[in-house]
């Protein structure tokens, strides 16, 4: 029903199920994209002319659209950025550096562990790890404790994991951080798209989100910042759009959300990541919820008639991706294989290489879906994953 919206479907035959990678984009933020570089291509907040003066409202939209997305407060808390990876990158280098200690899951990405180590940080000398228990579930007792003997430090996880698709109960996760005294940022990648988010409700203090996994363009994404912290975010950038006044003996900033975005931004990408928001609510963030959710089990139950096949989580709490491998088999040969039938899976690490020492294992076979999945493509899948299979043992 929904592939028809996608230009990318028109033109292939392929099954496509590694949105956790990234989502196709629907032919209205195509079209806006294009809209924008044909009709009024102009940089904002500078000149005051007619398509000057549309580009900065487009774009303005945008940010409003997003603090509605996750009910953010006020549109001075949404700073747009190149992506998750920046957004995390920023804060890591800006308000978290004076922190003695950070706490990071066991699932991260490596985005959320790479500008630690950046810093200096260590396991157990300024970085921290939280436990997973079996099924890779959050080790609530152990936060705890890294809190307790850690209190006043900076917590950052993901909210649903990239390689396994595990939720994290975010809520629980603040709440127990500002108990004692810590700070939060969540990784977004994984959510935006698949259910409702309420920055306010979580009470997080950083979000970070990415448009590409939104059903919009890639290169762009932004952070949420709580509002009264956003003056003890030191600038991560300067330039043109952040100076309010400047001399060559000083500078003085903007306010926020300005004094955070130095530079032309990426006009086009953020316009259109507005019109992917819109067409988003168009459907209805709940009723995406719901066909995925539905489209899930089914994948999880035709995987789980499969002889051989490996889980490491509990499908209870997992969303929009399922890894697993085959007993015996390279989870790599089977996406390759895969790949000759026109099947997208993602197969290797998935950039949680932490994870997967853990468990032993060099990687697994990742299927991620999107609303405009359909079961057709989850049976071609089985199918050509049954043939992969008999392949490689043969």
């Amino acid at each position: 029903m929904y592939k028809e919206d996608f230009p990318f479907f028109e033109n292939t035959n392929s099954v496509y199920l590694d949105n956790a990678a990234t989502t196709q984009k629907p032919k209205v933020v195509v079209d806006k994209v294009v809209d924008y570089y044909t009709h009024f291509c102009a940089n904002t907040h500078r000149s005051n002319f007619g398509d000057a003066n549309k580009a900065t409202k487009e774009f303005e939209n945008t940010r409003e659209l997003l603090k509605q997305f996750i009910n953010a407060k006020e549109s001075k808390e949404i700073i747009f950025t190149k992506g998750v990876t920046e957004s995390l990158n920023m804060i890591a280098s800006t308000f978290a550096k004076k922190f003695k200690t950070i706490i990071i899951s066991s699932l991260e990405h490596h985005s959320n562990i790479t500008p630690w180590h950046m810093q200096g940080r260590r396991l157990h000398d300024g970085l921290e790890v939280v436990n997973t228990k079996d099924n890779l579930e959050f080790d609530f007792e152990h936060f705890e404790e890294l809190l307790k003997a850690n209190p006043n430090s900076f917590v950052s996880i993901t909210h649903v994991s990239n390689a396994f698709g595990t939720k994290h109960d975010i809520k629980r996760i603040v709440t127990l951080a500002h108990k004692y005294d810590s700070y939060i940022m969540v990784d977004a990648a994984q959510s935006l798209a698949h259910f409702e988010v309420d920055v306010q409700d979580l009470n997080v203090d950083f979000y970070a989100m990415s448009a590409h996994k939104t059903y919009g363009p890639t290169g762009v994404g932004a952070i949420y910042i709580k509002e009264e912290l956003l003056k003890d975010v030191s600038t991560y950038q300067t330039g043109g759009a952040t100076i309010n006044d400047v001399s060559f003996e000083r500078s003085i900033m903007l306010d926020s959300p300005y004094r955070y975005e130095a530079g032309t931004q990426n006009i086009a990408g953020v316009v259109g990541f507005g019109q992917a928001l819109t067409y988003i609510k168009d459907i209805g963030i709940k009723n995406i919820f719901e066909i995925e959710e539905e489209l899930y089990k089914y994948l999880y139950n035709e995987l789980e008639k499969i002889p051989g096949i490996i889980f490491y989580n509990n499908s209870s709490n997992t969303i929009g991706s399922r890894s697993f491998n085959i007993e015996n088999i390279n989870c790599e040969d089977i996406g390759i294989l895969l790949d000759k039938m026109h099947i997208a899976v993602r197969a290797g690490h998935h950039c949680a290489q932490p994870i997967m020492k853990k468990l032993n294992i060099d990687g697994t076979i990742r299927a991620s879906i999107g609303f405009y999945n359909t079961k057709d493509d989850i049976d071609k899948f089985i199918v050509g994953l049954k043939k992969a299979i008999t392949m490689l043992k043969d």
